[in-house]
């Protein structure tokens, strides 16, 4: 059945051009057109012309990620570059405030010409492995005190082991392959039972899968879609490892990686791929592309053949 929650506002053109009018004039000078892009659980993306696209809520409880996002990206943005790192950030450009009967923020980003991840076969995806673990470095440095509260992302797994239970238990019952449930589970309890993060609060991105990366020509050019980002512990965005990778390409993630991460991290790591997988197959019956996602995340799982020794290198097996 659909799992999409439905919009509480209508967007359309002519409510994005009559906010730009108002905040962003500017934008309109030489007639571009204005058109949707993507609509998701929280947000619609709307492009105005080749450069730039508007990024509005469609629900009230996604109105404080936009807030979020523009709080917080342009000092991420600025520690990335710092690093040397060509992969990009949609750091807001415009803040747009409620008006023309909209009632939440919305931004206004660059847009980025690519692909999504989520149509680039897994086979593709090795270049992005060395620039992804770079920029997860960088961005992994201890937050603010004041860094947006996430109750879902970065906290202990135990926070999360009743809701990631139940999911495992509704796979079962929709018939998912016994055999890929069980490795899920597996590497669920296995995590559960690593030590947590002892570290500060880093920042996460806190939503990182396949379709919040860009690519073009085969190069990743950006990381998007930062609404979930929070601090905690790291191991939540290196489960793209899983989400992303195919085993020679994990193998170059975590080495390239390197001994930032230790061997406990990288088991929760496995864990909320287990947690991520199971709900991309549980709830995206509208939607194939992150259902292919969650599937093929717990065939990594399933045949995923490393061990990480205590420094956390990699050992193959």
């Amino acid at each position: 059945m659909p799992d999409m929650p439905a919009a509480e506002v209508v967007i359309d053109e002519r409510l994005v051009r009559d906010l730009l009018t108002d905040q962003a004039p500017h934008l309109l000078t030489t007639g571009p057109r204005v058109w949707r892009v993507a609509a998701g659980w929280d947000s619609e993306v709307w492009r105005v012309g080749d450069d730039v696209a508007v990024r509005m809520p469609r629900r009230a409880v996604a109105a404080p990620l936009v807030r979020h996002e523009q709080e917080v990206l342009p000092s991420i943005a600025v520690r990335i570059a710092a690093a040397g790192l060509d992969v990009a950030i949609p750091t807001p450009m415009v803040h747009g405030r409620p008006a023309a009967g909209y009632p939440w923020p919305w931004s206004v980003v660059p847009w980025f010409t690519g692909d999504v991840g989520l149509v680039v076969p897994p086979s593709d995806r090795g270049p992005w492995a060395v620039p992804l673990a770079r920029t997860l470095i960088a961005l992994h440095s201890p937050a603010e005190e004041d860094y947006p509260p996430n109750p879902f992302r970065g906290v202990p797994l135990a926070d999360r082991d009743v809701a990631v239970e139940s999911r495992i238990a509704s796979l079962r019952v929709l018939g998912v392959e016994s055999s890929l449930v069980d490795a899920a589970a597996r590497c669920w309890r296995r995590a559960m039972q690593a030590p947590t993060w002892a570290g500060p609060p880093v920042w996460i991105h806190g939503d990182l899968h396949p379709g919040n990366l860009v690519s073009r020509g085969g190069e990743l050019v950006a990381v998007i879609d930062f609404g979930d980002v929070t601090a905690g512990d790291p191991a939540y965005d290196l489960a793209i490892a899983w989400l992303a990778f195919d085993p020679a390409s994990r193998r170059t993630f975590t080495e390239a990686a390197g001994a930032r991460y230790d061997a406990a991290t990288w088991t929760r790591a496995a864990g909320w791929a287990a947690a991520m997988a199971v709900l991309l197959v549980e709830q995206s019956d509208d939607n194939p592309l992150y259902a292919r996602c969650g599937l093929a995340a717990l065939h990594e799982l399933a045949g995923d053949r490393t061990d990480r020794t205590e420094d956390g290198e990699v050992a193959q097996r």
